[in-house]
């Protein structure tokens, strides 16, 4: 059953570069941005909780700086954040400030969401906005960010947030007008997916590059939000941004293509395991362990193959078949040297192998999440 957005209670909507940014000027497109807030302002009358994760910093302040090239250096990405984040954030208090909507904004990077404490953290002041009746408008903090905690794109940012906020939707409004079966713009005959019910490996692999300008993102990052809102059991929708009032539209049946939330949802916890985007390693198993897994099994060392990655005690990881197929994430039992000489052994043997008894399993169920 298609979402229905008059009904969502609670809404994040990600705009992108391309859509903020006037390309002929560097300066906002204010108009555009107008009509948007007049979106966001009807969903606030009927008492809707909206959050915006807005890109378009580096974009706005690139020409004032004389930062021209195609492609920008680590330092300068975030000296041109440094400058730009003033005229987004006096764009949007400007246009939501028309409206008597008060903008708050925050700035966020990959380890604020990877964290615990920092995601509880974000968590919280996100919720008292929202209570105090703020519209929250977010974005990545790449002034400060190394490549290490960058997310590099705000469609899996927004993901995060509406997974941490427990969202019923999210919205990214886009270039285009939702998933196709191939990019429309090379092929012809490519068709329009109205709706995905469930997140496939074949879906994920109908992501392709980037389109050129200032998106960072493209289609693949879009898929790789809708894996991890949809999982957390929010909604989420792709449609298109270039046009006015893009809210208002999709709430109308506008043409776009929406992710099915996952019905069972996730706690809290497991959202947050599975939502991390930058794992310390990988485990291979053997397919009797993948198989254990798929049953709601901890995950044995017997049934260990390969440890890569350095990861310590209470680290994200991967878990992946013999054929490279992700089908798991939790935390782990043990640091990876430790893993690694526990790989194929059983329980019997750990304190002769390690000097200690530890956990029985290097990643328990409850600490696990499946793909």
């Amino acid at each position: 059953m298609i979402p229905s957005l008059n009904a969502a209670r609670r809404i994040v909507v990600k705009i992108g570069s391309a859509l903020i940014v006037d390309p002929a000027t560097a300066a906002p497109r204010m108009d555009w941005l107008r009509g948007v807030v007049d979106d966001i302002s009807a969903l606030a009358g009927r008492g809707a909780e909206v959050i915006v994760v807005s890109s378009g910093a580096i974009a706005l302040a690139r020409r004032q700086l004389g930062l021209g090239g195609a492609k920008l250096r680590l330092d300068e990405k975030q000296a041109a954040a440094a400058v730009g984040q003033i005229r987004l954030a006096q764009a949007w208090a400007e246009t939501l400030g028309a409206k008597n909507l008060i903008a708050a904004q925050l700035l966020i990077t990959l380890d604020d969401t990877e964290d615990r404490r920092r995601y509880l953290n974000a968590r919280a002041t996100l919720s008292t906005l929202l209570s105090l009746g703020c519209i929250p408008v977010i974005n990545e903090n790449d002034s400060v960010a190394t490549a290490e905690i960058r997310y590099g794109d705000n469609d899996r940012l927004a993901a995060r947030v509406a997974e941490m906020m427990q969202a019923d939707i999210l919205l990214l409004l886009s270039d285009i007008d939702g998933l196709y079966t191939a990019d429309p713009r090379k092929n012809p005959e490519a068709t329009h997916i109205a709706a995905v019910p469930v997140m496939t490996p074949e879906i994920e692999a109908m992501g392709g590059e980037p389109p050129p300008g200032y998106s960072s993102g493209g289609m693949k990052t879009k898929l790789m939000a809708a894996r991890i809102a949809t999982q957390a059991g929010c909604a989420m929708a792709i449609a298109l941004g270039h046009r006015e009032n893009p809210i208002a539209a999709i709430a109308r049946g506008g043409k776009c293509t929406w992710f099915l939330a996952a019905p069972e949802g996730r706690s809290a916890r497991k959202n947050w395991i599975a939502g991390h985007l930058a794992p310390a390693g990988t485990i291979t198993v053997d397919d009797g362990a993948a198989r254990a897994l798929a049953k709601g099994s901890s995950l044995l060392p017997a049934g260990i193959t390969a440890i890569s990655g350095t990861f310590e005690r209470g680290d994200p990881v991967d878990v992946v078949t013999l054929a490279g197929a992700h089908i798991a994430r939790g935390l782990a039992a043990y640091s990876s040297p430790e893993a690694a000489i526990l790989a194929g052994h059983r329980s019997d043997d750990f304190e002769a192998l390690l000097g200690f008894r530890g956990r029985d399993e290097v990643i328990h169920r409850d600490d696990l999440v499946l793909f």
